[in-house]
């Protein structure tokens, strides 16, 4: 039985990037004349955690890194690849980014400038609500990750703790 049956737990898939950002044409054209390509070198940060955030991010091709510091603590928290949208909590939320976004090898990403998306979730605003539900299934993702880790973690370690 997968431990996602097992424990109650449903891993919840990420939706396609062309479904959560399909608007009307008229949307669609406004966000497309304002994409800015960044072409990054390994060991570039796209952006860095604290700093306002700019936009929403769509890795394009290569391989990034999301790092961040917590409590005086390092964190590698994953890698990114093409495809996947980047920073929805910074764009959709309090706009500042909650962790830094480096290139592990060159890197191409889209950049949605911020004010262009907010004229956007105006015009049109099932995006915005596309998006935000695209956030709670990456929190969720992220739960569940978090939670089967823990698991397999407390197995492994009382398996030394036996009283024989």
């Amino acid at each position: 039985m997968p431990p996602e049956a097992r424990f109650g737990y449903s891993e919840v898939a990420a939706h396609p990037l062309a479904e959560l950002l399909a608007c009307p044409p008229a949307v669609g054209n406004l966000l497309n004349a304002s994409a800015e390509s960044i072409e990054c070198i390994a060991g570039h940060a796209v952006f860095r955690q604290g700093d306002p955030c700019k936009g929403l991010f769509v890795v394009i091709s290569g391989q990034l890194v999301r790092k961040a510091e917590r409590f005086d603590t390092r964190l590698t928290l994953g890698n990114v690849r093409a495809g996947e949208l980047v920073e929805l909590a910074a764009a959709l939320g309090d706009v500042r980014h909650t962790y830094t976004l480096s290139a592990q090898i060159p890197s191409s990403v889209m950049m949605l400038p911020i004010e262009t998306l907010h004229q956007a979730f105006k015009a049109y605003p099932p995006l915005q609500m596309r998006l935000l539900e695209e956030l709670a299934r990456e929190v969720s993702r992220a739960y569940f990750a978090c939670a089967t880790t823990r698991l397999t973690g407390s197995r492994r370690s009382s398996g030394g703790l036996s009283a024989h």
